[in-house]
C-alpha cells in the first residue's frame, strides 16, 4: 500500500503562468478573444475551401486538415487554461492530465508530418507543374494525410504510455500551463535518462525527419525558381510556396529549440511562452497567413462576400 501511495497520484496541480488576479483576469480576456478567433477563423477556412470548387485541390485539402489540427491543438491546452486562470485551485486530474499530454503531443507531431506532406505538394507543383495532377491525385493525398495522423497519434501513445509509467512519488506540482511532457517528466522521482532519450529520438523522427524533407523540397524548390528567366515567372513561382515557407518558419524554429536536446532545454518560463505561441498564437496565424499572402484564398473570400452580399440585397428587397 505504501509503494502505491509513492508512485500513483490521482491529481496534478499546474502552477500556470501568474499568481496575480488581475494579470489571470486579464490573460483570461485575451486568450478568450484570440481562441474564438482562432476557431472562428480555422473554421471559415474549411467553409471557404467547402464552398469554392476553385479550391478543390491537394493544397487546400492539406490546408483543411492542417485547419482541424490547428483547432484541435488549441482546444486541447486553452479551454482548461482559461479555467485555471479565475479557479482558485488550478487541479487536473490524472486522466485528463494523460488525456490532455495524448491529443497535444499528437496534434503537434501531426502538424508536422503535415507541413512536410504540403511541402512536397509545393515541390511538385513548382518543379514538375505538367504532371502535378498525375502525380498528386487523390488516392496518393488521402494515404498522406492518413500516414500523418496515424504517425503522430503512434508516437504519442508511446510517448504517453512511457511518461506516465514513471513513479511520480508526491510530486504533483506541475509548473506548466499544461501537462506538457518535459514538465510531467521532471516530477519523476527515479533517473529520467531512458525517457529524455526517448524524446530526443521521437524528436528526431518525427520532427527532424519531416524538417530535412521540408529543406530538400525547398532546395530544389529555390533552384527551380532561380532558373525561370522572366521576373514575374519567378514572383509568381515564389507565392505559390509563401504562405507555407512562412508557416514553416514559424512552426518548426521554435519546436527544434525546444525539444532537440532537452538537457540543454529553455527555462520553464521560455517552455511555458513557447507553449503558448503553439497553442494561441499558431493556430490564430495559419489562417490570416494563408488569406493574406495567397490570392487564391484571397479571390475565393471576395466572390464570398459578393455572394453573401447579393443575397442581403435580395432578401432586404
Amino acid at each position: 500500500m505504501g509503494t502505491d501511495n509513492q508512485t500513483w497520484v490521482r491529481e496534478f496541480i499546474l502552477l500556470g503562468l501568474s499568481n496575480d488576479w488581475d494579470t489571470k483576469v486579464t490573460l483570461f480576456v485575451l486568450f478568450s478573444i484570440t481562441y474564438l478567433v482562432t476557431v472562428l477563423g480555422n473554421f471559415l477556412i474549411v467553409l471557404l475551401i467547402r464552398l469554392d470548387s476553385r479550391l478543390h485541390t491537394p493544397m487546400y485539402f492539406f490546408l483543411t486538415n492542417l485547419s482541424l489540427v490547428d483547432v484541435s491543438y488549441a482546444t486541447s491546452i486553452v479551454p482548461q487554461m482559461l479555467v485555471h486562470f479565475l479557479a482558485g485551485r488550478k487541479v487536473i486530474p490524472y486522466v485528463s492530465c494523460a488525456a490532455q499530454l495524448f491529443f497535444s503531443l499528437g496534434l503537434g507531431g501531426i502538424e508536422f508530418v503535415l507541413l512536410a506532406v504540403m511541402a512536397y505538394d509545393r515541390y511538385v507543383a513548382v518543379c514538375d507543374p505538367l504532371r502535378y495532377s498525375v502525380i498528386m491525385h487523390g488516392g496518393l493525398c488521402t494515404r498522406l494525410v492518413i500516414t500523418s495522423w496515424v504517425s503522430g497519434s503512434i508516437n504519442s501513445l508511446m510517448q504517453s504510455t512511457i511518461t506516465f509509467q514513471l513513479p511520480m512519488c508526491t510530486n504533483k506540482f506541475i509548473d506548466h500551463i499544461s501537462c506538457e511532457i518535459l514538465a510531467v517528466v521532471r516530477l519523476a522521482c527515479v533517473d529520467t535518462s531512458s525517457n529524455e532519450i526517448a524524446i530526443m529520438v521521437s524528436s528526431i523522427v518525427l520532427l527532424m525527419a519531416p524538417f530535412c524533407l521540408v529543406l530538400l523540397s525547398y532546395i530544389k524548390i529555390i533552384s527551380t525558381i532561380l532558373k525561370i528567366q522572366s521576373t514575374e515567372g519567378r514572383k509568381k513561382a515564389f507565392q505559390t510556396c509563401a504562405s507555407h515557407l512562412t508557416v514553416v518558419v514559424l512552426c518548426y524554429g521554435m519546436t527544434i529549440f525546444t525539444y532537440i536536446q532537452p538537457h540543454s532545454s529553455p527555462s520553464v518560463l521560455q517552455e511555458k511562452l513557447i507553449s503558448i505561441f503553439y497553442a494561441i498564437l499558431m493556430p490564430v496565424l495559419n489562417p490570416v497567413i494563408y488569406s493574406i499572402r495567397n490570392k487564391e484564398v484571397k479571390g475565393a473570400w471576395k466572390k464570398l462576400l459578393r455572394q453573401l452580399s447579393g443575397l442581403t440585397s435580395k432578401l432586404a428587397s
